[in-house]
C-alpha cells in the first residue's frame, strides 16, 4: 500500500513508518501537523496513487481534533483514500465521526483504533487490509465501552433485521439498502426503527444509527477488531 503517515512526534512517526516498510508498504509522506497533512494528500494525489491515510487525532495547530478534521476534508476530496485515525483516549464523538465518513459500496473505509493497538501488529495489519477492501474497523475497547449502555437485543432481531443491521455497518444508507435488499424504503425504514426499539435506543438519544452499528460491531464479532468489510468487496 502507498500510505501517507501523519503524527507531531516524529518519533512516533518513523517508528511506523519503519514497521510498515519491513511489512512491504510503501510511506510516501510524513506530515507533523493537520494542514500539512491535507496540504501532502491534495499534492501526492495529483501524481501517485494514495491507499490510506494514517493520522492522529490530537494535532498542530488546535491540539485538539484537528486530525479527525483533516480525515474530513480528505475524503470529501479523496473518497478512495482509506483512512486510520488513532487516538489515546475513547471518544464516542471521535468515533461518531469517522462512522460518518463511511461512504457507499466500492469505496475505501474508514477505522478508528487506539494508540495501544498499534504494539499489536497483527491486529493493526488486519486493520489495514480491512480498510483497504473497503471496510469499517472500530477498537474492541471504543466499541466496547460506547455499546455497554446498551441491553443486549441482538438475538431478538429477525434475520431481515440483522442484514439490514450489517448493510448499515457497512456504510450503506436506507436508500442503498433498498436498493441491495431489493425492497422498499419504506420497508427499510420499518426494519431500522424495529432495531433501534429492540436495542434500546429511543428518539431522545443521539446518534442512534451510530450507536446500532458500534453496537453490532461490539456484539456481533467480538473477538479481536471490531471490523466489517464493505459489500461487493473481496
Amino acid at each position: 500500500m502507498n500510505i501517507i503517515l501523519a503524527d507531531d512526534s516524529a518519533l512516533i512517526r518513523d517508528g511506523l513508518a519503519g514497521l510498515l516498510t519491513r511489512r512491504g508498504h510503501t510511506i510516501l509522506a510524513q506530515a507533523a501537523s493537520a494542514h500539512e497533512l491535507v496540504c501532502l494528500v491534495d499534492e501526492l494525489c495529483a501524481d501517485e496513487h494514495v491507499d490510506l491515510v494514517i493520522t492522529d487525532v490530537r494535532m498542530p495547530p488546535g491540539m485538539s481534533d484537528d486530525g479527525l478534521r483533516a480525515a474530513q476534508e480528505i475524503r470529501k476530496a479523496h473518497p478512495a483514500i482509506g483512512l486510520i485515525v488513532l487516538s489515546q483516549y475513547v471518544s464516542a464523538a471521535y468515533a461518531s465521526t469517522l462512522l460518518s465518513l463511511t461512504t457507499p459500496t466500492g469505496r475505501a473505509g474508514v477505522g478508528y483504533l487506539l494508540k495501544d493497538r498499534v504494539s499489536r501488529i497483527s491486529d493493526f495489519i488486519h486493520a489495514m487490509d480491512v480498510i483497504a477492501a473497503g471496510g469499517v474497523v472500530i477498537d474492541p475497547e471504543v466499541t466496547m465501552v460506547l455499546a455497554s449502555s446498551t441491553s443486549s437485543g441482538l438475538s431478538s432481531l429477525t434475520e431481515r433485521e440483522n442484514e439490514v443491521l450489517e448493510l448499515m455497518a457497512q456504510g450503506l444508507s436506507n436508500t442503498d439498502i433498498a436498493r441491495h435488499l431489493v425492497v422498499s424504503a419504506a420497508a427499510v425504514s420499518k426494519h431500522v426503527s424495529n432495531i433501534f426499539s429492540k436495542l434500546n435506543l429511543d428518539p431522545t438519544q443521539d446518534n442512534r444509527r451510530v450507536r446500532a452499528i458500534l453496537y453490532y460491531l461490539a456484539y456481533a464479532q467480538p473477538s479481536g477488531l471490531s471490523s466489517t468489510p464493505r459489500a461487493g468487496r473481496a
